[in-house]
């Protein structure tokens, strides 16, 4: 199965766009991390058309909070449908599981014992400010944790957060996550 784990970062917020639709919002960075290829890889917006070939090779993308957040914002800029390809949303499947959702940050406190190296209010200020780099750099620790996180889940079928004090699991039903759709697509190679 030919797998991304992905995230994006956007270079404005909610109320710079007064609008509450992820769409609205404008891409800053995408990252990636190929299964097939084991390697991480970034772009911005003046290379994204780059993303697209990786995508739709894919027979699932991963991300925490993508279907909601992520994939809405990249198909504004995709001649295709995201929307088409299998998408395992970490955050759905808590969310499914416990009724809520919680934070990727204290997922990956409580489940790997690590933190976030940010906030996205920070990411914004550094882009803002031109420190494009730092922008990368976030994105792809953010990936990171969330392939970490999924591999976590697939292997021990839950996942840990933290609720005060106190570590509580999630307990996840993971045994479809691996099924192959008939997902591929083809929209950006020549006919």
């Amino acid at each position: 199965m030919k797998k991304i784990v992905f995230d994006i970062e956007t270079s404005n917020v909610f109320q710079d766009v007064a609008s509450n639709d992820p769409s609205a919002l404008d891409m800053s960075v995408c990252c990636i991390y190929d299964y097939e290829t084991d390697k991480y890889s970034s772009y911005t917006k003046e290379t994204l058309n780059e993303t697209w070939p990786i995508f739709e090779k894919a027979d699932m993308i991963i991300g925490y909070n993508s279907d909601h957040f992520d994939i809405p914002i990249l198909n504004k800029y995709f001649s295709g449908d995201l929307t088409k390809i299998k998408s395992l949303d970490l955050l759905k499947e808590i969310k499914n599981s416990l009724g809520r959702t919680i934070k990727l940050d204290s997922v990956a406190e409580a489940t790997l014992g690590r933190n976030k190296t940010a906030n996205g209010l920070e990411q914004l200020v550094w882009w803002r400010n031109g420190e494009k780099q730092k922008v990368i750099d976030y994105c792809i620790e953010d990936v990171r944790i969330t392939k970490d996180v999924y591999e976590y889940a697939l292997k021990n079928n839950l996942l840990k957060y933290t609720d005060g004090k106190d570590i509580k699991e999630i307990k996840l039903d993971t045994s479809n996550w691996e099924k192959k759709d008939d997902s591929a697509m083809t929209f950006t190679l020549p006919f």
